[in-house]
């Protein structure tokens, strides 16, 4: 009799266990994600220019005056609402009240005029610093929910920067130490990271909006290989992958009825960066040659199972002002051979291609350098990790490498000569000049026009494609990004259906 009632509450027990992930996934409130690369060197956006930073951070844990949403269309955040004076030049923003850090210090207008002022300072390392904040000649707080920028030229995209990560508001206090325990006003904050591995962050019940937050803990998993990010998908040791690399999988998961995959756009203007302050690729007849070998078609084919727009300069086709510039410089191995033949170079020309881990860098960059070679240009490939890239290629010690440049609007780097790039052009900076003080949208779109045909007329890099975003996930889960006008998971509104 003992060992038939064993048995029973043994069977009792294991239809409780097979039960038991049906009936928790109603009440799941916790979420794992997967992501490419893991921040670097810090999870300060204002100070450090890694993406990864801010697909963690923005909008969960720090937050700016305004923000941008999947969709691209701007809302107000820490500001409750904003005027423009008609000159373009002066911005009043009146903030939310009762807004509170993580740690219980209060926020308001002085927090965003110390923000603003440790972005414009001397020694800044803030990538928005010369586009942005060196526009704002004065920041004036009459009281402590009021604040006015007041800018040096108009600026049509202000409103837009404000959204970006680089405007975060940080309070004086626990700024210092933003880069290993961000301290901010979001809907989550930071807990824990455990380095190589994870960053965890949990709700923040001072948040103002606290009880239109689902999720008590969001868990963010680094997996660059693409062959585990699938393992890890279908084993349910992730939840999803906001931005899925695996692309010769996603058939497997849009068959699969566990899952759910949505295709959207992003920022990346996918490029082979040219040093062009290094001999010989300050020649622009070396650096045409260069994108004259190289097939699109084929690298997006190989790299990307096809997904991928091709582009011929630094915007990508959902951007507004958009111009397809990709006949500017096709390929042509034949025209590569001849520019370098006219350039003076002698064949073989040895460089070094310098790969991070992304699927379009490691992949992409085999099938480029074997372009290459076809042209006479040998191409030795260094692969490295993200932190390697940032302190190497990103400081300007590389020939050639292959990133996805995926801020919007970040043509304006293009105007500073001691960016990685090294492309010091008067004329394209009074061209830069021209579009970020005009207010008139028929100017503006000319002027996007002219800048986009001169970075594609003097061939600062190889452009090749648009990089196209995947969602991935458990179709239970509801509310991920699955386009990135910005690189960010606004976790607030994910939630288990």
């Amino acid at each position: 009799m003992k060992l038939h009632h064993r048995l029973l509450a043994a069977c009792v027990m294991t239809l409780l266990t097979i039960a038991a992930p049906a009936s928790a996934q109603t009440r799941k409130d916790s979420v794992v994600l997967a992501m490419v690369l893991e921040p670097s060197p810090g999870l300060d956006p204002t100070t450090a220019s890694a993406a990864a930073i801010g697909e963690i951070v923005h909008y969960n844990v720090l937050e700016g005056l305004t923000k941008i949403n999947m969709d691209g269309t701007i809302t107000p955040l820490l500001a409750e609402s904003w005027t423009i004076d008609p000159d373009g030049k002066v911005y009043t923003f009146k903030l939310r009240k009762g807004v509170k850090y993580h740690d219980g210090e209060a926020f308001d207008a002085s927090d965003v005029k110390f923000s603003f002022e440790r972005a414009k300072a001397e020694g800044s390392t803030n990538k928005a610093k010369k586009a942005v904040f060196d526009n704002i000649s004065r920041i004036e707080t009459p009281d402590p929910h009021t604040v006015i920028l007041v800018l040096n030229n108009a600026d049509g995209n202000f409103l837009f920067r404000m959204g970006e990560n680089t405007a975060v508001i940080l309070d004086p206090k626990s700024a210092p130490t933003t880069s290993t325990k961000p301290i901010g006003t979001g809907p989550f904050k930071f807990e824990s990271w455990a380095k190589g591995t994870s960053i965890t962050l949990v709700k923040s019940d001072a948040y103002r909006n606290a009880a239109a937050v689902k999720l008590k803990k969001v868990t963010f998993r680094f997996i660059n290989d693409p062959a585990a990010q699938v393992a890890a998908l279908l084993a349910g040791d992730i939840d999803g992958m906001p931005r899925f690399q695996a692309f010769q999988s996603l058939k497997q998961f849009q068959s699969d009825p566990r899952f759910s995959v949505v295709q959207g756009g992003t920022e990346g203007k996918t490029i082979v960066t040219i040093n062009n302050k290094r001999k010989p690729f300050d020649d622009v007849r070396v650096r045409r040659a260069i994108a004259a070998a190289i097939d699109r078609k084929a690298v997006v084919d190989g790299a990307m199972e096809g997904y991928g727009a091709p582009i011929g300069s630094h915007m990508v086709p959902t951007d507004a002002g958009y111009i397809d510039l990709t006949g500017v410089n096709p390929y042509n191995p034949e025209k590569a051979k001849a520019l370098l033949k006219e350039a003076g170079v002698a064949t073989p020309l040895n460089v070094t291609l310098t790969l991070p881990p992304p699927v379009y860098a490691r992949k992409g960059g085999e099938i480029v350098a074997a372009q290459l070679a076809k042209v006479g240009i040998v191409a030795k490939i260094e692969n490295v990790e993200f932190a390697q890239w940032l302190s190497g290629p990103f400081k300007g010690n590389f020939d050639l490498t292959i990133i996805s440049h995926v801020e919007p609007l970040d043509f304006d780097r293009y105007g500073d000569p001691n960016y990685y790039y090294g492309y010091d052009s008067k004329a394209y900076r009074e061209l830069l000049a021209k579009y970020n003080s005009s207010t008139d949208p028929k100017a503006r779109l000319k002027l996007l026009g002219d800048i986009q045909r001169k970075l594609a007329d003097d061939c600062v890099n190889a452009y090749m494609f648009q990089l196209p975003q995947f969602a991935v996930a458990n179709k239970k889960l509801k509310g991920l990004w699955s386009s990135s006008p910005v690189f960010a998971n606004d976790m607030s509104a994910v939630s288990w259906q």
